[in-house]
């Protein structure tokens, strides 16, 4: 996958172009910047037992990537298919990390999102 240029700088300079990449039960990839994953993967570690299968979904599927010479990282096929990538693929940043979505399924989801309502936790919100 191509990281877009505006990306790319950053992640270079952040991180010397040294991401992780590891599932999300929502049905996307989550995309780190490699310190900050470190900082994640401390947390996750320290979860108790009852969390176990959590850990799985989140520390059994990180893979160490790195930005090859033409701003592209390689995901793995298992990755890919985990959650359905194909040639339509979205790059979402969420300040301290990216989503990657099949784009139809982040479309599906967004609807589905929107049809629902605004959640009461947001109710004070407002730009």
């Amino acid at each position: 996958m191509s990281i877009p240029a505006k990306h790319r700088d950053a992640l270079v300079s952040q991180c010397e172009g040294r991401m992780t990449l590891t599932k999300h039960p929502h049905g996307c990839l989550l995309f780190f910047p490699r310190p900050v994953w470190e900082e994640h993967r401390k947390q996750i570690a320290a979860w108790p037992m009852s969390a176990r299968a959590w850990q799985r979904i989140f520390l059994g599927n990180a893979v160490d990537v790195e930005l090859d010479s033409a701003g592209r990282v390689l995901i793995s096929p298992e990755l890919r298919a985990a959650v359905g990538l194909d040639k339509e693929v979205m790059m979402l940043g969420m300040g301290t990390h990216f989503e990657i979505w099949n784009a139809a399924k982040l479309a599906e989801d967004e609807a589905e999102a929107v049809a629902g309502g605004m959640p009461d936790v947001l109710s004070n919100f407002s730009f």
